[in-house]
Order: structure tokens, then sequence, then C-alpha cells
């Protein structure tokens, strides 16, 4: 009776309730706010205002039981399954390129057409990756300082990654991913010798991919002055930063906003931030910043407190990738970054970004239960 009720308490011990409601009070928001930013376009482009708004709440939906199928499934399975991933995840990004599979928006091919839906394989790869290297780095933990085994490894597994989205072109993406895997790679344990010699040759191929595209120069030209390129490259951070100036305190109302309406670009993906600055004012953007902290630090301590390495390791991989995104979401959003199309993690309208974080969140959640034990 006793080693059942302490099977129980086991089982039960660390649901972390904060990180639960905070990122359904997210997903509930994202599901209101990506109706106020869409609805005017969605009727003006489709002929039907609820669209998007639609997609979202199938998304949310989706996500949900993604979240609830992750959080019951102990995280220690995904170890003999990680290599499977990785595998499944270059897969998807190749079949982007594939005419009458991937699908094209905006010059790029980022998505795979299912029905209805567009499933963007970068966002899988991204988990499929953190995955993998919580993996690969706790299984070589004792010869983790070598060259050979601790450090190479990891980085061409990111370079063919890097090289296949690239592709797309994607450059945000390999960005937080090759941010992700050095982050992951500091925590577990790799030379720092290694780690920091790898940032020389990053900077040139940096340099490199900004000058080989001209509207990637242009984007960062606008960025250190955009009211002097408005009307062109500088255009979609005059608007956002309009927006949040048009908000003021209290903000102009739910619904009310005036640059979602076909003045500010990606209203309900890119720039959701802007709108909620614009409609909620300074006081909804706080509310919206503490509930993500919320989510980061609760991250951060599952992280943190978890005995397991590899428990903790994938945790650090989850809360940096989430804590990457709503970084360089709202610092573009408000123009402390150049432009990248970033979805704001479980606001932005967007069903791969939404399903994907939510199942990460349900890993976090179990990795909270059980991480402590066994």
């Amino acid at each position: 009776m006793a080693t059942a009720r302490h099977k129980v308490e086991t089982y039960s011990q660390g649901f972390d309730t904060p990180l639960l409601l905070s990122v359904l009070l997210l997903t509930g928001i994202g599901i209101v706010m990506v109706y106020s930013a869409s609805s005017a376009i969605a009727n003006n482009s489709y002929g039907n205002g609820y669209l998007f708004i639609k997609k979202q709440a199938i998304s949310a939906a989706m996500g949900c039981l993604m979240m609830l199928g992750t959080a019951m499934t102990p995280y220690r399975a995904y170890r003999r399954f990680a290599y499977i991933f990785i595998g499944i995840s270059a897969l998807l990004i190749i079949l982007t390129q594939i005419p009458g599979i991937g699908h094209s928006a905006g010059g790029a091919s980022r998505w795979i057409k299912i029905g209805g839906f567009s499933v963007q394989p970068s966002e899988i790869a991204r988990l499929s990756m953190i995955i993998y290297l919580a993996y690969s780095l706790t299984k070589k933990q004792e010869f983790i300082k070598d060259f050979s085994i601790g450090f190479l490894p990891h980085v061409i597994f990111f370079l063919v990654f890097a090289i296949l989205i690239m592709f797309q072109p994607d450059f945000g993406s390999v960005a937080i991913l090759g941010m992700i895997t050095w982050i992951m790679m500091f925590v577990g344990g790799v030379s720092i010798v290694h780690l920091v010699l790898s940032l020389l040759p990053a900077i040139p191929v940096f340099i490199f991919v900004m000058v080989s595209a001209s509207y990637r120069m242009e984007r960062l030209v606008s960025f250190l002055d955009p009211w002097k390129y408005r009307s062109d490259e500088g255009y979609q951070i005059v608007n956002s930063l309009m927006a949040f100036g048009s908000g003021g305190i209290l903000g102009k109302g739910l619904g009310n906003g005036y640059q979602k309406l076909f003045y500010l670009p990606e209203p309900h993906t890119d720039f959701i931030f802007s709108v909620i600055g614009e409609e909620l004012g300074l006081w909804g953007v706080l509310a919206i910043i503490t509930v993500f902290a919320v989510v980061i630090l609760r991250g951060i301590s599952i992280a943190r407190n978890t005995e397991d390495r590899f428990g903790s390791l994938l945790a650090t991989g989850i809360v940096t990738s989430l804590g990457l995104q709503v970084c360089i979401n709202m610092g573009v959003a408000m123009g402390l970054l150049p432009p990248k199309g970033l979805a704001l993690p479980f606001l932005s309208y967007g069903g791969s970004s939404l399903i994907i974080n939510m199942a990460a969140t349900g890993i976090l959640i179990n990795i909270a239960r059980t991480g402590n034990h066994g």
C-alpha cells in the first residue's frame, strides 16, 4: 500500500500549474487577437472575416491534445526515437522544395500543404534537434570535452539542417537553431574553447549570407534608420512603432486598432504584438510580457531542478527555443532588432508554431512531474 502511494506521489509531484495555465491563457488571448488583427484582411482577401480565427481555433484544439499527449508521455521515451525524429524532419524540409508538395509564399518555400492547412517543417526540425542534442550530449557525457565526440557531431547535424533550411530560404530559423545548438552544448559541458572558436567562422558566414541577398542588406540598413526608409524597407518597423505609440497606456480598445487595417504588414502573424500594443496599450503589453516571463522562468526552474541529465537538457532546449522566439519577435516589433518573419509563441497565427510549441510545453510538464525520479 505504501509502495502504491509512493508511486502516485512520484508521478504527480511537480505538476506545473502556473506553466500550464500561462500557456493556455496565452493561447486563448492569441485566438482573440488573431481575429482582431485578421478579420479585415480575411474579409477583403477571402470574403470571410472568420477564416483565420477558425484555423487558429482548430490549431489550438490540436495543440491542446498534443500538449496533453506529451504531458502524459514519459519524456525518457524520446531518447530511443531521437535519430528517427531527425530523419523525418530532414525529409519534410526536403519535401518543401518539391513542386506539387511544397508550398511557396512571399518568395519562400517553407511549407507543405496538407488539405486546407500548411505545415512548416522547420518548426518540427527545431524540436527534433532539441531532442537529439539532449540525447546525444547525455550519452557522450564521459567524453564531452573531446572535439570529435562532444563538439563535431552536433555541429555537423546543425550544419545539415542549416543548409536544408537555407534553400527555403529561412535565415531566421537557421540563426535560432544555431543559438539553441550553441547554448545546449554549453550547458551540456562541451569545451568552452571549442564553442568560442566556433564563433570565429560564424562571423564571415553571417556577413556572406547578409550581402548575398540584397533584401537582407536593405532590411539591415532600414533597421538602423527606419524613418528614412519609411516608404519601402522601413515600412514595417515604422508602422509597428506607430501602433505602439498610438496605443498609449490604456490602448484604443480591443478591435479598435488602426494600423492593422492594411497598414501594418502581417498583423496577425509577425506583428501581432504591435496590434496588442495599439489595442490593449502599455498595460496589455506588460501583462503579456509577464505571462511569458512566467513560462520562461518555470521552464528554467524545471531545467535546473531536474536530476536526470537528459530531462534537464531537454528542458533547457525547449525553454531556450521559446525564449528566443519571444525575444526576437518582440524585439522586431519594437524596432530593437532587424525585421525577421518569426511567430510570437502561442499568440501569432500559425498552426505549426502553435502545435509544436504546445507539444513542447507538454514535454516540460512531464519533465516537471517525473524528472526528479528514476
